[in-house]
């Protein structure tokens, strides 16, 4: 059994089959989810996993070239604005319906316990060389 980094075998493995610019929404509960996207739910309860918890083990294990946010997490869900400045400093903006939008085209989806506005952000994968 692997003793350290994450352990839940669905999200170990999705991860393991990311490739370079391949998408990841790292969502909240009440994140509409497209169909296609490979879903990993790590919600337990409201607030099990955080957001805060499952997008900072997420970037122990990836490597992240880009990110995109909504605008309105700026607004409706302070908290979240400011942890997202403090681990993604090139995060982009974009409408909340532009955010879904582009939801459509992600590889992976890592559903939180998460139950507060907005806590939502699109990875983009990159290379660790």
């Amino acid at each position: 059994m692997k003793k350290s980094g994450i352990l839940n075998r669905h999200l170990a493995g999705a991860l393991a089959e990311l490739g370079h610019g391949d998408g990841v929404l790292v969502c909240d509960v009440g994140m509409p989810i497209p169909p296609g996207p490979r879903v990993v739910d790590l919600a337990f309860r409201a607030g099990v996993p955080s957001f805060a918890e499952v997008l900072d083990g997420l970037l122990d294990e990836l490597a992240v070239e880009g990110a995109t946010a909504a605008e309105e997490v700026r607004e409706a869900n302070p908290e979240a604005a400011r942890l997202l400045a403090a681990r993604l400093p090139d995060l982009t903006h974009v409408s909340h319906e532009q955010l879904k939008a582009l939801t459509a085209s992600a590889r992976l989806v890592v559903r939180t316990g998460e139950a507060r506005p907005y806590a939502n952000v699109l990875l983009r994968c990159g290379v660790f060389f």
